[in-house]
């Protein structure tokens, strides 16, 4: 029996990570900041070492970025390595090098030129698609050098549409780069080699306005919050209504997405800011004395504007993305596919058009790791079988025992009994929050019922007692996950059969928003997940159960975490969570036991 082949891809940068993969197959996928605590930590490094945990040897370890590994400054051990060629060097993951003066290593793949093509091929490879056109939307992708008007100039990407194929065809077809340069927007014709694109074009816009993204991060500094934080602002959008004292963000009349420079101003080397000088409808701040700049007026409508507006410069992305390739199968990634509300809207926009969208979860660039490891698979092996990894469950294993979990809480000097879904229903149904810890922790940003935290979606005050505990912002909702059985009965999902990873906010149906107003945002929508037994036994039966005491289907779920921190990942990081916070339940539904901790802060 031949060796296993072990691919590794690892994500640098913001949200970076690792997935494994043997024969094609995953392994595990998992964010940095899960294992480090640090939250957007940008370097996989206690990754990297988790692969130790399932192989000692790696054949390929394939890196995504937005810049080569040789241009990443200090980045660089002593030996010549780059650090992550040198980690794995030094972990005995791939070979010493036979030559230690430059940074080529034969087992270290380099992909950071493709970044866009890798969210791409996370999306393709998930979506189940034989074919598709993928629609990447992004605050920056890879960095590179275009020759414009005789000169030289460095850009970045921000949006693309790119035709994909099994088993590992990504044809760029269009782009739009950013550029900190003063170049007039326009549709020129560029040279896909530095994309691995051998002897093809495609139609690019270089500009010097900032692109969708950047405009909704821009929006989202204005707010209050730093540009990693949009989804503070699609929480606080529907408190905003359209306001005609100040321009519209994006320019009418442009054939391709350009903003209007008079609002959205470029802050390079690749950032964005709202120009609140020329408008006097925006500097109401300064005569306030509210320091919660989120009551004004003028903030939620910031907010409104970049929502609406955005939504509707990827729909016309989607269009033109299908008319560009001729297909009407549609992935959607980059940092917006995380944007749960446009995602909605797409369903509804192009519900007369025939497009059928597949909306990847794991969007952030954490998911540029699982498409470097499996587009470099299919393109190392003559393997053309069609592989979708529909599970989002897919962290490390921790294999605790019962005896290890009974031992752990009593080192931490915790309560532990045993308990039943029904018990924990109980605590529910009484006011109180319960948090969620089982298997193998969720890919992605999203809590599916193995890291959540859970409470009574029927309590009227939840959602402001909830945010509370958790340290969050008053305008921001929550979720709730909803036996598949019972979703079309409370929610319109717009021709959709189910929801399981939580990437939509769908409208209520008629008489069910008094019903769990603990999740239901101020617009009406809730953010779902859709539950079955076969996808996740325990949590449904968790459901079921708070189904039958109360006749509600749903329950209110959100991330186990406190404000500002990552989502849980080891049992430890449980336990010290709860001791943070006033949570004081913990349900461990695979070892019957429920564990409390009482906090005397």
């Amino acid at each position: 029996m031949s060796r296993p082949v072990w691919i590794a891809g690892i994500a640098r940068g913001h949200n970076a990570g690792v997935c494994l993969i043997k024969d094609g197959e995953v392994v595990f996928a998992v964010e940095e900041e899960r294992l480090s605590r640090q939250k957007y930590d940008g370097g996989p490094f206690a990754s990297m070492v988790k692969i130790l945990e399932y192989t000692d040897r790696l054949d390929y370890l394939v890196v995504a970025h937005t810049q080569k590994l040789a241009e990443t400054a200090g980045k660089v051990d002593y030996s010549g390595d780059d650090v992550y060629t040198g980690l794995a060097r030094k972990l005995g993951l791939i070979d010493k090098k036979s030559n230690a003066t430059t940074y080529e290593h034969p087992q270290v793949i380099d992909l950071a030129f493709m970044h866009h093509k890798l969210h791409s091929a996370c999306a393709f490879y998930r979506s189940g698609f034989d074919s598709a056109v993928s629609v990447i939307v992004d605050g920056a992708g890879t960095f590179v050098p275009l020759g414009i008007n005789n000169e030289q100039v460095m850009s970045w990407e921000v949006e693309s549409i790119i035709d994909c194929d099994y088993p590992a065809v990504f044809n760029t077809m269009h782009k739009v780069y950013g550029t900190r340069d003063p170049i007039q927007g326009g549709i020129v014709q560029m040279d896909s080699a530095q994309f691995g694109e051998s002897g093809r074009t495609h139609s690019a816009v270089v500009s010097d306005r900032a692109g969708i993204v950047k405009a909704y991060e821009a929006a989202t500094m204005f707010c209050g919050w730093s540009s990693i934080e949009a989804g503070k602002t699609m929480g606080l959008f529907p408190y905003g209504k359209s306001n005609d004292k100040f321009p519209k963000l994006f320019e009418s009349d442009a054939d391709y997405t350009l903003t209007n420079r008079n609002i959205v101003v470029p802050n390079y080397p690749n950032g964005a800011f709202i120009n609140s000088g020329l408008y006097e409808e925006l500097n109401e701040h300064a005569k306030s004395k509210d320091d919660d700049v989120t009551l004004l007026q003028s903030r939620r409508d910031i907010a409104y504007a970049v929502q609406t507006e955005t939504q509707e410069q990827v729909v016309e992305l989607i269009r033109n993305a299908v008319d560009l390739s001729g297909k009407k199968k549609v992935v959607i990634s980059g940092g917006y596919g995380l944007n749960c509300v446009a995602n909605y809207h797409y369903l509804e926009a192009l519900k007369d058009d025939g497009i059928e969208i597949y909306v990847e979860p794991v969007s952030n660039d954490a998911g540029t790791a699982m498409g470097a490891a499996m587009m470099f698979w299919y393109g190392l092996e003559d393997d053309t079988e069609k592989r979708q990894t529909q599970t989002l469950y897919l962290g490390p294993d921790n294999n605790y025992t019962t005896e290890q979990i009974i031992d752990k809480a009593n080192l931490a000097g915790v309560e532990i009994k045993d308990a039943t879904h029904e018990d924990v229903v109980n605590l529910i149904t009484s006011k109180n929050i319960v948090t969620l810890f089982q298997g193998k922790s969720e890919n992605g940003p999203r809590a599916l019922g193995n890291r959540s935290v859970l409470y009574d979606p029927t309590d009227p005050d939840g959602k402001d007692f909830v945010n509370e505990v958790k340290h969050r912002e008053y305008f921001r909702p929550f979720a709730g996950s909803i036996l598949q059985d019972d979703v079309h009965e409370w929610f319109d999902l717009r021709g959709m059969e189910d929801s399981p990873h939580m990437m939509y906010a769908v409208n209520c149906q008629p008489g069910i928003e008094e019903k769990i107003p603990a999740i239901i945002h101020v617009d009406g929508t809730c953010r779902i997940q859709t539950v079955t037994h076969e996808q996740n036994p325990h949590y449904y039966d968790l459901i079921k159960a708070f189904k039958e005491k109360t006749g509600c289907p749903i329950i209110f779920n959100t991330s186990f975490n406190l404000g500002g921190e990552p989502l849980v990942e080891t049992f430890e990081d449980a336990i010290w969570t709860l001791e943070n916070s006033d949570i004081e339940y913990l349900y461990l539904p695979e070892f019957g036991k429920l564990i409390t901790v009482k906090n005397t802060s």
